[in-house]
């Protein structure tokens, strides 16, 4: 581990986590793991880690082999977050961490399977990943004798909460209270936010090409896109089409990089941070520049008109629709089609149970579970 800055997060000073646990295994009188490492591999070996890689990230598991997937995608955005976490000092085990746990809590088939269950859940406290995300850290993973959840660390639950209601965090306890303060969360946490975005919308760009949903002139549109395309042109004139796509998209993510690395080290040293808690009480000081924000803008823009809302996405989406709402009322109509270990929590909420087993499910489970409940052939 590189030097860390005085407002870095340091795992010494945590503020601990639920249950008070020893100190990680001692070799030689030196400690194995530092606690967000110890974090870091136990979001590494839960369950709902393992689930991420056939929960779809545009495009529905079954639709290729070579589309990203909400586990691809995590790893994509830890390592674009660490690399900007090691430029500013920042402590980058952290920043892994929050990174590989940012999408735990999202639903099968993406926002289209979230806003189904999310409309399933009104009038039940409604469904969010990133709450969701939280419930299954703090409460839903079962791997330890002595407490339910995975016991992480305050520092990696706040980082793992991007958004949340007032009326939601007076429910959450300490993780909930920046909300409510309106303070700012670690600058670890604030990397990873923007990694989430530079990832998502780049490689969303890579899979739209692969599909055919989205063409090279349509997004020679985009600012960003078609400068570094006009670049790799330039350099590389005989470069075939897939290794120009991946050279652009390449150079696109460097540029996004380093302006944000450069952005965010001049907020820094304009707003002179001495501590954590101290950036805590300021704005958010991890951003891109005006001009990149914009441009970063104008290419999510694109991507909603051009890509999530063409046909045939649209018409996966309608599907997953489907199979999530047939898949609520069923349980909720009769709990006892649910397994075994979510009968018990549906007699104490059985919204809630049945939201959780949903939300747990991998696409491909999904489409299982609504093909054994309501296709006929199967019972032929």
């Amino acid at each position: 581990m590189h030097q860390l800055a005085s407002y870095a997060t340091h795992p010494a000073q945590s503020k601990g986590r639920h249950h008070v646990e020893p100190t990680s295994q001692v070799f030689n009188g030196i400690a194995i793991r530092n606690d967000f490492q110890r974090d870091r591999d136990r979001i590494i070996h839960c369950t709902a880690f393992r689930r991420l890689e056939y929960k779809t990230q545009v495009f529905v598991n079954h639709e290729g082999d070579l589309f990203r997937t909400r586990l691809t995608h995590s790893l994509e955005v830890a390592q674009i977050a660490r690399g900007v976490s090691r430029a500013l000092n920042l402590h980058e085990d952290l920043t892994e961490a929050i990174a590989l746990a940012h999408d735990l809590g999202h639903t099968p088939f993406g926002h289209a399977g979230q806003d189904a269950l999310n409309d399933c859940m009104h009038g039940f406290g409604g469904f969010e990943h990133n709450l969701q995300s939280i419930r299954v850290v703090d409460k839903l993973e079962l791997r330890y004798a002595e407490f339910d959840g995975l016991n992480l660390t305050f520092e990696l639950r706040e980082g793992i909460l991007k958004h949340c209601s007032i009326k939601n965090a007076k429910t959450l306890g300490d993780v909930g209270q920046r909300f409510i303060n309106k303070t700012q969360p670690s600058l670890e946490a604030q990397v990873t936010n923007i990694a989430d975005e530079i990832a998502y919308n780049n490689h969303d760009i890579d899979d739209g090409l692969r599909s055919g949903l989205i063409t090279l002139e349509q997004l020679t549109q985009v600012q960003l896109f078609a400068d570094n395309l006009k670049i790799v042109r330039a350099k590389y004139p005989s470069l075939n089409e897939r290794r120009m796509i991946n050279e652009t998209i390449r150079r696109m993510i460097n540029a996004l990089v380093m302006d944000l690395c450069t952005q965010s080290s001049a907020n820094i040293a304009k707003a002179k941070p001495q501590s954590l808690d101290e950036v805590r009480r300021m704005p958010a000081l991890i951003n891109l520049s005006a001009s990149m924000a914009k441009q970063q803008h104008a290419l999510k823009q694109f991507l909603h008109k051009n890509l999530y809302q063409h046909y045939k996405v649209k018409r996966m989406s309608a599907k997953a629709d489907r199979i999530i709402r047939d898949l609520f009322q069923a349980f909720i109509a009769d709990i006892g089609l649910l397994p075994t270990e979510f009968q018990h929590q549906a007699q104490i909420d059985k919204p809630r149970a049945v939201a959780d087993y949903i939300a747990g499910m991998t696409d491909r489970y999904a489409i299982r579970e609504h093909r054994r409940l309501f296709a006929v052939e199967e019972y032929l």
